[in-house]
């Protein structure tokens, strides 16, 4: 085992990480930007090094910077969390050949995955259901309009690169289509860095359902349950719960066996993410895409399984077993109760538009079955400069009565002035009809604001 590792992240989640790192005996080792010196991360760090200027691109993307960190500070292994250089397969492969450990999947794995076209036809192969849709990049509009005619409207638009919604739309017709190519190639262009574009069939009122997976040191790769993160505005998730209230026992079970064979098909190590959409009323489900990285929404498997993820992640680095006991029912942990998890942002709760500044009040709710992963206390200050995220409250309850009842209960505990927030949103989500009976879809959020 290694004796220390560098979270190449920032706010809750290298907060989060740095916990596990210490409460196993290794140093932890923060990298920070000159907005983020004053947050709890890296103060709660054995050690900290400053990467640069608030801009991502000069600090917690700046890949020389950081591997100048790892030197300095002595690093052996690093934890990228997820955004920034999470699934950046060059920066995985840079921190090998510096001679340190990457807690994460393989940059073969994740070369592989990044793709959304390349992902799909590869787990296609694999058995995996797949969606109708392109096998080939579409790079411009008369192959598009082309593709949609065969596929048949409504289609996503998508870009092959990339994640977190970015540039995705529906189109019904062929001039939606014009508009969301167009929309998507400009989003491929300024983040992926090329006009591939990706065209599926969309499945009405769908369920985003994930299933969490670990590949071992050894070879075997195991499913750790699913998570519903069907609450999404302008296709970025809000809100993740496990199990999901939408799918059946045997719909779990196909889910979960094909998530292991998409693992198996690229040799996964690590924690990791099959993205499916599920189509509620059949009980069918088609791959959507593949996380390779720990997810934002990880903490509603750690509550059902007792599994701390970040744990696993980094005795898999290591090659040694993961700390827990497979069970016998095809699923690794049996999983115990429910559990929520609601995201709060610096953001207005009506239009959701970031709302940065200066935290005046930040008292946290307190109870039974509640967990709080923060990335700020009172008198940080949320920057513009990155992602609004500010907290992810989760409960858990013995069912999803109870740990709705929680989640309420939470969210009034929860003060925050200063900055803006959603959690009147979350409040309001929490007293929706069709949240509370567990009967929503991807469309939830915009029929409450329509």
């Amino acid at each position: 085992m290694f004796d220390s590792v560098l979270v190449a992240n920032r706010g809750e989640i290298a907060r989060r990480i740095i916990r596990t790192v210490r409460a196993m005996g290794l140093r932890a080792i923060a990298v920070h930007s000159e907005a983020d010196a004053d947050l709890p991360f890296v103060a709660e760090a054995d050690d900290a090094f400053a990467l640069g200027p608030a801009a991502p691109a000069q600090s917690y993307l700046d890949v020389a910077r950081v591997l100048e960190a790892c030197r300095a500070t002595g690093a052996r292994a690093v934890h990228p969390g997820y955004g920034f250089l999470a699934e950046n397969a060059a920066f995985a492969r840079a921190v090998g050949e510096a001679g340190l450990v990457w807690i994460g999947p393989s940059p073969d794995a994740i070369e592989r995955m990044g793709d959304k076209i390349n992902a799909r036809n590869l787990m296609e192969r694999a058995g995996v259901p797949v969606a109708a849709g392109t096998r080939e990049p579409v790079t411009d509009r008369a192959g598009a309009l082309a593709a949609a005619a065969e596929i048949g409207y409504p289609v996503m638009v998508k870009t092959a690169g990339g994640g977190g919604g970015i540039g995705m739309g529906v189109a019904r017709d062929d001039a939606e289509l014009t508009r969301a190519f167009a929309t998507a190639s400009r989003a491929a262009e300024r983040f992926g860095g090329g006009t591939a574009i990706l065209l599926e069939r969309f499945v009405e009122r769908a369920r985003h359902v994930e299933v969490q997976i670990l590949g071992f040191a050894d070879g075997t790769v195991v499913a750790l349950g699913e998570r519903d993160c069907s609450v999404q505005r302008r296709h970025q998730k809000v809100v993740e719960e496990s199990p999901s209230p939408g799918i059946t026992p045997e719909l779990r079970a196909r889910m979960l066996e094909a998530a292991v064979r998409a693992g198996e098909a690229v040799g996964y190590r690590g924690a990791g993410t099959v993205e499916c959409l599920v189509d509620a009323d059949r009980q069918e489900f088609v791959f959507l895409e593949m996380n390779t990285r720990l997810q934002v929404e990880h903490p509603v498997t750690e509550l059902v399984t007792g599994v701390d993820l970040v744990e696993q992640q980094i005795l898999v680095a290591a090659g040694e077993p993961v700390g827990f006991v497979v069970a016998s029912s095809g699923q690794a942990v049996e999983p115990r109760g429910h559990a929520i998890e609601l995201r709060v942002y610096a953001e207005d709760s009506k239009r959701f538009f970031p709302g940065p500044g200066k935290i005046d009040v930040w008292e946290e709710p307190s109870g039974p079955g509640i967990r709080l992963d923060s990335g700020y206390v009172a008198g940080n200050t949320v920057t513009p400069f990155y992602d609004p995220l500010m907290a992810k409250l989760c409960v858990h309850g013995a069912d999803r009565a109870q740990a709705l009842e929680r989640a309420r209960a939470a969210v009034g505990g929860f003060r925050i002035e200063g900055p803006k927030n959603n959690l009147a949103f979350c409040a309001e989500l929490l007293g929706n009809p069709e949240f509370a009976a567990g009967d929503y879809d991807t469309g939830l959020v915009a029929r409450m604001r329509a």
